[in-house]
C-alpha cells in the first residue's frame, strides 16, 4: 500500500472549489460525466460512471472533504483529504490519498493528475 499527498492550484476561491466537489451537478460540468454526490457524512457517492466510488465521510465546508474509496479486497481502508487554501488569487488544493494498491499506484497518480485536477483547473479557467 501507498501513500499519495500533491498540492494543486487552481484559480478559483475555495468556496468555488468546494462546489465543483460536492455539488453532482457541477461534478457533471467539469467531468462530463454524471455523478452521485451529497454533503451527508455516511452517503455514498460514485464518479465517471461507477469507476469511482466510496463513501462520504467528513466535510468542512468550503475547507475539507474527506472520503473512503472503494476496492475489492483492500483490508485498510483507501481514505482521501482533500483541504482548500485561499491564496491572493487563487486555491491551494492539498490532496492527501492513503493506501493505494501498490499495482494500481502510479494509475491513481495519472488519474488524480490527468482525469481529476486537469479538468477541474481547465473548468475554472474556462469561466475566467
Amino acid at each position: 500500500m501507498k501513500d499519495f499527498k500533491k498540492y494543486y492550484r487552481i484559480g478559483a476561491t475555495p468556496e468555488e472549489i468546494y462546489t465543483a466537489l460536492t455539488n453532482p451537478f457541477t461534478i457533471e460540468l467539469w467531468t462530463g460525466e454524471a455523478a452521485e454526490m451529497s454533503t451527508e457524512p455516511g452517503s455514498e457517492f460514485s464518479m465517471w460512471e461507477g469507476s469511482i466510488v466510496g463513501k462520504n465521510l467528513e466535510f468542512e465546508e468550503n475547507k475539507k472533504i474527506v472520503q473512503q474509496w472503494y476496492f475489492d479486497g483492500q483490508p485498510q481502508p483507501s481514505i482521501v483529504t482533500i483541504k482548500l487554501h485561499a491564496d491572493k488569487d487563487s486555491t491551494s488544493v492539498e490532496l492527501r490519498h492513503t493506501n493505494i494498491p501498490d499495482l494500481e499506484y502510479e494509475g491513481f497518480v495519472e488519474g488524480w493528475d490527468n482525469s481529476y485536477f486537469a479538468p477541474l483547473v481547465e473548468f475554472f479557467d474556462d469561466k475566467n
